[in-house]
């Protein structure tokens, strides 16, 4: 769920998990492997305390992820049976999927998140994301899971629909576990807001709305330590994908608060992010961010004043490169085009269900 346009080559992106790290006291990273476009790993982080164990972003849901999970802790002599509290940064499968398998084992953690977490795949896929996240398998045949694959589209606001899932994939994460479960955001027990307070690691941290990425994007922050867990709202080498699939008015606006927000602590001294390697230059990193939209934004106005009134897809197949092609390059190129026109710079009309923008 990541800028597939700057997301591709990073070498420090595709690293592959090695083994627990204590990154900071009473801290432990443990990079979990997945295998997305231009990503290798999710970090997920645990957090030991007198109860047991506390994870930040637990990975994806497929049994190989989990496994792994079981292995980093077992180096470090702890167990996912001690996990009582998980804290989930954003709704996407990359972050929450391995909640399901912990309940498939039977444990049942409290899930910590934003109070808006999930809704927007709620609002986009109704009934199919429903059902409340159960620990019991169920068998499904191979049409049937062929089917639910054809589900996995929704509209686009932009028009037409989102790119359908490889069934053969879906089959892969999910063997185990319902395979729903893959991408339906699991039921949330604690639901936090921004300034809220949560205890983790026998210490309180603060939560920070940080929407842009996804509407329901939080990270945490420890003052008295200068520790931030940032998600994929600043990442170290990677840009994070601005999603056009928003109930927020202007995504890419919101992401740029966002940024603000998080780049005024500038007594950060150690950000631990979703993807890629800690790092301490917090507010230089979120400006490069901001820089590299800005530069976005300027090659979408440029693309405008050379092809004329055009869909989002016109305009997405000159900005990315061509092996980017497809749903998420189309909403990145939204979310510009939207903060472009809600900034008096673009105007858009409806033919025929499609939107087309005009600079």
């Amino acid at each position: 769920m990541i800028d597939g346009e700057s997301a591709a080559a990073p070498k420090s992106e595709k690293r592959r998990p090695t083994t627990a790290e204590e990154v900071a006291p009473g801290i432990l990273r443990l990079m979990l492997p997945i295998d997305l476009p231009g990503l290798g790993h999710v970090n997920c982080y645990a957090l030991p305390d007198k109860r047991g164990l506390a994870l930040v972003d637990p990975g994806m849901a497929d049994g190989v992820t989990f496994e792994t999970l079981r292995e980093r802790l077992d180096e470090v002599n702890l167990a996912v049976e001690q996990v009582h509290t998980i804290v989930v940064t954003h709704s996407h499968f990359d972050h929450f999927g391995g909640i399901a398998r912990l309940r498939a084992a039977e444990i049942a953690p409290e899930v910590v998140a934003h109070d808006a977490f999930g809704q927007n795949w709620r609002e986009a896929y109704g009934q199919l994301f429903e059902s409340e996240d159960s620990s019991e398998l169920v068998e499904r045949s191979e049409s049937d899971i062929d089917e639910l694959a054809s589900t996995l589209v929704r509209s686009a606001p932009w028009g037409g629909t989102t790119d359908p899932f490889p069934p053969s994939i879906l089959r892969a994460w999910g063997e185990g576990i319902d395979v729903m479960d893959v991408f339906r955001p699991p039921a949330v027990s604690h639901g936090v807001s921004h300034d809220d307070s949560i205890m983790l690691g026998d210490q309180q941290w603060r939560v920070i709305h940080t929407p842009g990425h996804a509407d329901d994007h939080i990270c945490l922050w420890n003052a008295d330590r200068g520790v931030l867990f940032s998600g994929d709202h600043v990442l170290p080498t990677i840009t994070p994908h601005i999603s056009g699939f928003s109930d927020l008015e202007n995504p890419l606006g919101a992401f740029f608060a966002s940024l603000e927000r998080v780049g005024e602590l500038d007594d950060a001294t150690l950000v631990l992010p979703a993807h890629g390697d800690p790092f301490s230059d917090l507010t230089g990193r979120a400006n490069a961010i901001h820089q590299h939209h800005l530069g976005r934004l300027e090659r979408v106005r440029k693309i405008g004043r050379e092809i004329g009134e055009q869909s989002v897809d016109a305009y997405m197949r000159v900005l990315f490169r061509e092996r980017s092609w497809g749903s998420m390059a189309a909403s990145e190129t939204y979310a510009h085009l939207e903060w472009l026109r809600k900034n008096g710079e673009a105007s858009r009309e409806e033919v025929s269900g499609w939107l087309r923008y005009k600079i």
